[in-house]
């Protein structure tokens, strides 16, 4: 128990170490190469919300340690130097505690003015008091187990913290692909546009065609810049929302994104998805923990039902002057709450109540994980069939835009209907983009709501 605890502590501190020490310099650098990992990686590294969750994670073992602590014995050292009166009480009993020492006393039988002096006197004390644990019902070992059950569940906690922000990176990582590829899309419109204004103009100066179509070509070489600048801003909001996910808010660093949106065929089955969320979601394996963390507070309470039996020893010096009187005590005590107002039937009931609403809550995210998954795998086999159709609209507005380019250059056709290709195959061209970014997100969502995605990373790490 106690090793796993200091494994538990060590690995615990390199985490904050590293992480302060990745912080201390920007994982990336000017014009370098962001795979979709490296981001992730960073994220799990630099993002204060990962951070925060490490730092509650040390917490929780710091409280088994707490716990612990009662199986140990204690130990406590008193010193006390009191300058005061010492006028005698005589045999007058009281029930005493720290703010009302019991004082000196002498026979009932002494003169009036003895317990009306003034005048002062040096007190000394010293002492040691030893407790040992030895039994008491469970409340010690319920105490235990309640800490280490809340650790693991710090430790789902954490986890799904990290389960969180891969998808948030992911989903930032895919906006800035898909944001810049559609800057690609809009960037060739502009080009195709200028051309197709270039030959307006030399087929009107040759009274080949007439001169509406210089403007027209030249409005929709306008309308195609601004939505290129749109597209150009989308793509910086994008990297900002990047860069936040990954914890370099106040890092502006301008690097190079690897790779481009691209899809898979679906080998995957729901029953699978499924059986893989149940067994691998932290949320879930965190309310489990505290389900039992819950019915180890019934048995600390159940014990207030039983006595507790200590080990203790004392020592203690005490007077006026030296030598001092010297005093010391060995033995068990044992104590047993006969009686506290029906306190424990309720505290063990309230504990159970608790426990059950966990259990409770578990049933419900159970469900939700279901509704979770089977709505991302759906959203996924959609994204596949919408790429398919993106990908044969695409070629046909191609094969479109080309037939109406070599029509308008050879007089068949007009300008109307070379624009009007044009803008459907600029329209298409992002649709197609748009139907790529739709299978990433929904490919992340399917690794996030089954936790593929943190096993990925957990397996890379190793």
């Amino acid at each position: 128990m106690m090793r796993r605890r200091l494994l538990a502590i060590i690995l615990g501190s390199a985490v904050v170490i590293a992480s302060t020490a990745m912080a201390a310099e920007v994982p990336i650098h000017q014009g370098q190469e962001l795979t979709l990992e490296q981001a992730i990686a960073i994220a799990l590294t630099l993002h204060p919300r990962i951070l925060a969750s490490a730092s509650d994670l040390d917490a929780a073992h710091e409280g088994v340690g707490i716990a612990e602590a009662n199986l140990l014995p204690q130990a406590y050292g008193i010193g006390e130097y009191l300058r005061g009166t010492d006028n005698a009480i005589g045999d007058t009993a009281f029930i005493g505690g720290y703010e009302f020492p019991r004082l000196p006393g002498t026979p009932h039988l002494h003169s009036e003015e003895a317990a009306q002096s003034f005048s002062t006197h040096d007190n000394y004390l010293t002492g040691l008091s030893i407790r040992q644990y030895l039994f008491d019902f469970g409340r010690v070992r319920g105490l235990i187990h309640e800490q280490q059950d809340e650790a693991a569940a710090a430790k789902a906690r954490y986890d799904l913290a990290r389960l969180n922000l891969i998808l948030e990176v992911s989903q930032r990582y895919f906006e800035v692909l898909a944001a810049r590829a559609n800057v690609k899309v809009f960037e060739k419109s502009v080009e195709q546009r200028q051309e197709h204004l270039h030959e307006a103009q030399l087929m009107s100066q040759a009274q080949l065609k007439p001169q509406i179509d210089v403007y027209t070509t030249q409005a929709q070489l306008s309308r195609s810049q601004l939505d290129l600048i749109k597209a150009q801003n989308s793509s910086a909001d994008a990297k900002v929302a990047l860069d936040n996910a990954m914890g370099l808010s106040e890092n502006a660093i301008d690097y190079r994104m690897a790779g481009e949106l691209s899809w898979n065929p679906i080998s995957n089955t729901l029953a699978q998805l499924l059986g893989d969320a149940i067994e691998l979601r932290p949320d879930l394996k965190m309310m489990t923990d505290e389900a039992e963390a819950a019915g180890a507070e019934v048995k600390i309470h159940r014990s207030d039902y039983f006595p507790t039996v200590q080990g203790a020893g004392d020592y203690e010096t005490m007077g006026t002057g030296t030598p001092a009187s010297n005093n010391f005590d060995v033995g068990v005590v044992v104590t047993w709450p006969i009686f506290n107002g029906f306190k424990t039937e309720h505290q063990v009931a309230q504990a159970r109540y608790k426990q059950d609403e966990i259990k409770h809550e578990i049933e419900d995210l159970r469900q939700q994980i279901v509704l979770q998954v089977t709505r991302a795998f759906l959203d996924w086999q959609a994204s596949v069939a919408a790429i398919t159709k993106a990908q044969s609209v695409l070629d046909a507005s191609k094969e479109e835009l080309n037939l109406a380019e070599h029509r308008y250059r050879n007089g068949l056709g007009n300008i109307v209907e070379l624009e009007d290709a044009q803008t459907r195959f600029t329209a298409d061209s992002s649709n197609y983009v748009d139907a790529l970014y739709g299978y990433a997100v929904t490919k992340a969502a399917v690794d996030h709501a089954t936790a593929h995605s943190l096993v990925d990373v957990q397996r890379a790490a190793h």
